[in-house]
C-alpha cells in the first residue's frame, strides 16, 4: 500500500460524536429512556476521511474551524494521533467545537448536531495562496457549514486552476432543501461521492438511473455508494458496479460511507483502475463497521492490512 506520498487537504466540519447504543426504544417527548452504552469519538465526515486516509498512507493536513475548549482539544489530539496535519485548523474564542449526538440502532441512526464553529469556516480561512503544495483538496458536509456555501464554486475552481484533483461530498441536507449548485460547482470536481439516498434528493428522481442522467451532465466521474449493495460509479455515460463486502463482525456504520471515500480517493491518487478503486473503498467501508465510530477500525497502516487480511482474506 506505499504511494508516491501524495499531499491531500481536507476542508470541512469538525465536531466529536457522542455515541449512544442498546438504546431502550425511540426518545419522547417529556419522556426519559436508557442506553446502556456511550462512547466520545472523532466525529464529522470530514475528520473521518482525514484520519482514516492518513492511516492508509497519504499525506493529510485539515482545515477547519474549533473552539477554544475541552472538544476542541480532543478532536486536535484525535487527528494529531492519526498523523493529520493540523497547521490549518483555527481555534475561536467566539464559538463552541461542534457536537453530534448519535443515537445508533443497528444499521441505522439519528443524529442531533450543534454546529457551532464549523458555521464559521470561510474562504478567509482557506489556505488559497498554498493550494499549490497539495496534490488533491477533498470537500465535505456542504449543508453544515454555511459560511463557505457562497464560496463552494470558487473553493473548487481554485482548486483545479493550482493544478490539483478535487473530491466532494456533499452528504445530507438537514433542511432537506438541497439547494446546491452542482450544475456549477460539480464541472470543477473530479470524484462526487453521494450515496444513494443523496443523489437521489438533489437530482430530484426517483430513479437511480434517472438521477445519475441528470448529474452526470455536469460531473467528471461520480460515485454512488450503496451500503449494502455495494457501489457503482458513472462515468462519460457508463456504470460500473462493484459488489459489498459483507462480515459478520458488524458494530456500527458511523463513517463506513467516509472510509468509502477515502478508500477510493487513495486508488484515485494512485490512478488505479475503476473497479479497483471501487472494491477497495467497499473494503475500506466494511473495515470501518468492526468497530464503534469512524476511525476506531483505522487504528494504524498495518491493523488495517491485518483487518483486511482476518475479516476478508484480502492480503494488501
Amino acid at each position: 500500500m506505499k504511494m508516491n506520498r501524495k499531499k491531500i487537504l481536507v476542508v470541512g466540519e469538525l465536531n466529536i460524536d457522542i455515541i449512544l447504543d442498546d438504546i431502550n426504544g425511540v426518545p419522547i417527548i417529556g419522556n426519559e429512556i436508557l442506553a446502556s452504552k456511550m462512547n466520545v469519538v472523532l466525529g464529522s465526515s470530514s475528520a473521518i476521511f482525514a484520519s482514516n486516509i492518513s492511516v492508509i498512507d497519504v499525506d493529510t493536513y485539515f482545515c477547519g474551524i474549533v473552539g477554544q475548549d475541552s472538544f476542541g482539544d480532543f478532536i486536535l489530539d484525535e487527528l494529531k494521533k492519526k498523523k493529520v496535519d493540523t497547521f490549518y485548523i483555527s481555534q475561536s474564542d467566539k464559538h463552541k467545537t461542534a457536537a453530534t449526538i448519535v443515537l445508533n440502532y443497528s444499521q441505522d441512526r439519528a443524529n442531533i448536531t450543534h454546529c457551532g464553529a464549523m458555521d464559521a469556516l470561510d474562504m478567509t480561512y482557506i489556505p488559497v495562496a498554498e493550494l499549490s503544495k497539495f496534490d488533491h483538496l477533498h470537500f465535505s458536509s456542504y449543508f453544515l457549514q454555511k459560511g463557505i456555501q457562497a464560496d463552494i464554486i470558487d473553493l473548487f475552481k481554485s482548486a483545479k486552476e493550482s493544478g490539483l484533483t478535487t473530491s466532494l461530498d456533499i452528504q445530507w441536507d438537514p433542511s432537506n432543501k438541497w439547494d446546491f449548485p452542482y450544475q456549477d460547482c460539480l464541472p470543477f470536481v473530479d470524484v462526487f461521492l453521494p450515496n444513494e439516498a443523496e443523489i437521489l434528493m438533489l437530482s430530484g428522481e426517483n430513479e437511480l438511473k434517472k438521477a445519475l442522467e441528470k448529474i452526470g451532465k455536469f460531473s467528471n466521474l461520480v460515485v454512488v455508494k450503496l451500503g449494502k449493495n455495494g457501489a457503482l460509479a458513472f462515468e462519460n455515460g457508463v456504470t460500473t458496479s462493484s459488489p459489498p463486502f459483507l462480515q459478520g463482525d458488524f458494530v456500527d456504520a458511523i463513517g463506513a460511507g467516509d472510509s468509502f471515500n477515502a478508500g477510493f480517493v487513495y486508488k484515485y491518487l494512485l490512478k488505479c483502475p475503476l473497479e479497483e478503486s471501487l472494491e477497495f473503498a467497499n473494503l475500506a467501508g466494511a473495515i470501518n463497521t468492526t468497530a464503534s465510530g469512524g476511525t476506531a477500525a483505522f487504528e494504524s497502516t498495518t491493523a488495517f492490512k491485518i483487518k483486511a487480511k482476518k475479516t476478508f482474506n484480502i492480503l494488501l
